[in-house]
C-alpha cells in the first residue's frame, strides 16, 4: 500500500467516480419506470418529455462519471506499477552479491514487468469493479425489493446458484494461473541467453536448436493458460443461463402480479434492468477476483525482492576515510550460502517457519540480537544456521598480509577461488571466519561507499555500457575531464586504438561492448578503474585477451605512474605475475605457496611445474595438476 505513495487521491477519486456512476446507472431505471407508469401509461406527454430529460441527464452524469472513474484508475495504477518498479530495482540496487545469488536474471526481469503488470491490473480491478459491482449489486437489490419483495427472492437465488458456480470455477483457474507466472521465468531465461550468446549459437549453427527450446517453453505457457481459460470459459455460458433464467421467472411471475394489481408495467419493466444489473455485477465481480487471484502469485514474488535483506549492510558510525592501500587477511575462511529453494505459499506451516527465519535475521543483521539468541528462540532459525554452516567451504584459514603500494600475484587453477578472495576486499561477500582489513581497519568498519571508492576492480567479463567511450570511462570518475580519461587511456595501452576510430573518444559503444575487441574491451574497462584513482586496484585476469606485449607495457605503466597504490593481478599466465613483489599460490582455496618468482621456483612444486610447461608453450595450473594427479 505504501508504493501508492502520491496517487493516493486519483485512486479516492476512482472509488468516488465509480460510487456516482453505480448511483446514475441505477437510477435510470426508477425514472424509466416512472416514464411509463405516469407519462405513458397516462397520456402526459409533458411527463414524458420531463422524465426522458432526466433519464439523457441520469446517462449523461453516468457517462462523464465512468470516464472520470477510468482515467483517475488508470493514474492511480499506471503510477502504483512505476512506484512499485523503481522500489523493486532499488532494492536490487542494494543487494549484495550473496542476495543477487538467489535470483535468476530472467526472474528478475519477470517480476520487474509481467509481475508487475499484473497487479497492476488488479489493483486498477480493485478501484474499479472491485467498488462498483459490489455498490451496484446492493443498490440494485435495494430497489428491486422496494418494488416488489416477493419477485425479488428470485435474485437471490440466481446469486446463490451463480456465487457458488463461479467460486468452483475460479477456485480451479486460480491453481492453473499460479503456474503460468512461474514459467515467465524460463521464458525470458531462453530470451537473454539466446539473445547474450547469438555469436557462439551462429558459430555453432544451433539457431534450430535454440529455436526448439524457446517453442518448448512458449508451448508450456500455452498449454497452461489454454488450462485456465477453460474453466473461465464457463463464465459466461452460466451468466447468461442465470440471466435468462431470471427474466423468464420474472416474467412468468410479474404477470400474475400485473394481474393481481401489486405491480405496474413500467415497475416491472424496470425489474428486467435491475436483472441485467445484478448478474453482470456478480460477473463482474469474478472475474475481479481471478485476476486478484492471478496477481497474488505475482505479489508474492514481488515481496519477495522488496522484503530481500541485504547481507552487507552500512556499520551504524561508519568510516568514511581509508588511510592506504594496505591489505590484512587474518585467517580468513569463507563459504557461499546454500541458495534457498522457493517458500510454497500454499503451506502455512512453511510460509510461518520462513517469516520467522527473516524476522530473526534482520534483528542479528541490524545488531539487536545475535545469532546465538536467535537460535534459541527459535529452532526455524537455528535449521537456517545448519543450512548456511553446511555450504562447502571454498577459502580456508587465509592469512595474508599486503604492504600499501605493494604489487601482490595471484596463480591458481580454474576453481581455486581466486576471485572470490579478491571480492571479500570491498565487501562484495563477507568472510564466515576470520577479519579482512583495509588500511588497519575491518572492511565491516567502512561506509560502504568510501571502501568501495578506494579499491577498483577489473574483472575479465567486465561490464561496457551502451554511450560513448568517454561516457563508459567517466564510470570511473564523473567529473574526470577529457585529459585525465586520455592519461587513463594511455596507462592502459587504449588511447592508441581509440585515436583510430573515426570519431575518437566520442565513438559509440553498443550495449556489452560487442562493436570492439575482447582485448579492447578490457583496455577499456583498465582505463576506467584508473579514473577512480584507487588505494588499491585489482585486475581479475583482466588482460587474458590482450597480447603478451601489451600486458608487459600495461604492468610496467602501473610501476612508474602509480607506485602507491597497491596492486593485486590474477593472471593464469607466469608471465602476468613474475614481476610483482609476492606472489600467491592457491590449491582448492588454501595457500599452496607465497614468496617472489624466483623463491617459488625453488620452493613451490606446483609453480615450478607451471612455469617449465608455460615456457615451453604447452599448458597452464589446470593442465599441470591433471598430470600430476
Amino acid at each position: 500500500m505504501k508504493h501508492i505513495g502520491e496517487y493516493r487521491l486519483p485512486a479516492v477519486l476512482a472509488v468516488i467516480c465509480v460510487m456516482l456512476e453505480c448511483v446514475m446507472e441505477i437510477a435510470i431505471p426508477a425514472v424509466m419506470a416512472m416514464l411509463i407508469d405516469r407519462g405513458i401509461s397516462s397520456g402526459d406527454i409533458g411527463k414524458v418529455f420531463r422524465y426522458g430529460i432526466l433519464m439523457a441527464l441520469c446517462s449523461f452524469f453516468a457517462l462523464l462519471a465512468g470516464f472520470g472513474g477510468g482515467r483517475f484508475a488508470a493514474r492511480a495504477s499506471s503510477g502504483f506499477a512505476a512506484n512499485l518498479r523503481d522500489a523493486m530495482y532499488v532494492s536490487i540496487q542494494r543487494f549484495s552479491f550473496a542476495n543477487i545469488d538467489k535470483y535468476s536474471t530472467a526472474g528478475l526481469v519477470t517480476r520487474l514487468t509481467t509481475d508487475v503488470t499484473n497487479v497492476q491490473n488488479a489493483f486498477q480491478m480493485i478501484i474499479r469493479m472491485c467498488v462498483k459491482s459490489p455498490c451496484m449489486l446492493l443498490m440494485a437489490l435495494f430497489m428491486a425489493f422496494r418494488i416488489s419483495p416477493r419477485l425479488s427472492v428470485t435474485y437471490l437465488v440466481a446469486i446463490l446458484f451463480l456465487g457458488t458456480v463461479l467460486s468452483t470455477i475460479i477456485r480451479h483457474a486460480t491453481k492453473a494461473f499460479s503456474k503460468v507466472f512461474t514459467k515467465y521465468d524460463d521464458l525470458n531465461a531462453s530470451v537473454q541467453e539466446n539473445v547474450t550468446g547469438i555469436r557462439a549459437v551462429k558459430s555453432f549453427v544451433r539457431e534450430d536448436y535454440e529455436i526448439e527450446k524457446f517453442r518448448a517453453a512458449v508451448d508450456n505457457i500455452y498449454r497452461l493458460f489454454i488450462r485456465a481459460e477453460s474453466f473461465i470459459c464457463f463464465n459466461f455460458p452460466v451468466m447468461m443461463l442465470t440471466v435468462y433464467a431470471c427474466i423468464i421467472a420474472i416474467s412468468w411471475n410479474g404477470t400474475h402480479e400485473i394481474v393481481a394489481g401489486r405491480l405496474t408495467t413500467g415497475e416491472l419493466t424496470s425489474l428486467f434492468s435491475y436483472t441485467m444489473n445484478i448478474l453482470i455485477s456478480l460477473m463482474m465481480l469474478s472475474m475481479a477476483f481471478v485476476m486478484i487471484t492471478m496477481s497474488v502469485a505475482s505479489g508474492r514474488r514481488i515481496s519477495e525482492v522488496l522484503n530481500e535483506i541485504p547481507t552487507i549492510r552500512q556499520p551504524e558510525a561508519p568510516v568514511t576515510e581509508v588511510p592506504d592501500g594496505s591489505v590484512d587477511f587474518d585467517h580468513v575462511s569463507f563459504s557461499y550460502g546454500r541458495r534457498r529453494r522457493p517458500v510454497n505459499w500454499e503451506d502455512p506451516e512453511e510460509v510461518r517457519k520462513f517469516r520467522t527465519r527473516e524476522q530473526l535475521r534482520a534483528k542479528v543483521q541490524s545488531g539487536r540480537m545475535t545469532a546465538a539468541e536467535a537460535m534459541k528462540e527459535d529452532p526455524f532459525f537455528r535449521e537456517r544456521e545448519r543450512e548456511i554452516g553446511s555450504a562447502p567451504v571454498v577459502l580456508e584459514d587465509i592469512d595474508l598480509h599486503i604492504r600499501s603500494g605493494e604489487t601482490i600475484g595471484i596463480i591458481g587453477g580454474t576453481g581455486s577461488s581466486k576471485s572470490t578472495l579478491v571480492s571479500l576486499i570491498p565487501r562484495l561477500y563477507d568472510v564466515t571466519k576470520g577479519t579482512v582489513r583495509i588500511g588497519g581497519r575491518d572492511v565491516k568498519e567502512y561506509d560502504l561507499v568510501a571502501l568501495r571508492d578506494a579499491v577498483a576492480m577489473v574483472l575479465q567479463k567486465n561490464q561496457l555500457f551502451s554511450g560513448t567511450i568517454l561516457e563508459n570511462l567517466r564510470w570511473g570518475n564523473e567529473n574526470a575531464t577529457a585529459e585525465e580519461c586520455r592519461e587513463a587511456c594511455r596507462m592502459a595501452c587504449a588511447d592508441e586504438f581509440i585515436q583510430g576510430f573515426p570519431e575518437g573518444y566520442n565513438s559509440y559503444i553498443e550495449q556489452g561492448g560487442t562493436n570492439v575487441s575482447g582485448g579492447q574491451r578490457q583496455r577499456l574497462c583498465i582505463a576506467r578503474a584508473l579514473l577512480k584513482k584507487p588505494k588499491i586496484l585489482i585486475l581479475d585476469d583482466s588482460t587474458s585477451a590482450v597480447d603478451t606485449a601489451t600486458d608487459a607495457e600495461i604492468r610496467r605503466a602501473f610501476r612508474e605512474m602509480i607506485p602507491d597504490t597497491t596492486k593485486i593481478i590474477i593472471s593464469q599466465r607466469i608471465s602476468g605475475v613474475k614481476d610483482a613483489d609476492r606472489i600467491l599460490v592457491l590449491d582448492e582455496g588454501r595457500v599452496s605457496g607465497i614468496g617472489t618468482h624466483e623463491e617459488l621456483l625453488m620452493t613451490n612444486e606446483i609453480y615450478r611445474s607451471v612455469a617449465e610447461v608455460q615456457a615451453e608453450g604447452s599448458g597452464d595450473f589446470d593442465h599441470i595438476k591433471g598430470r600430476g594427479e
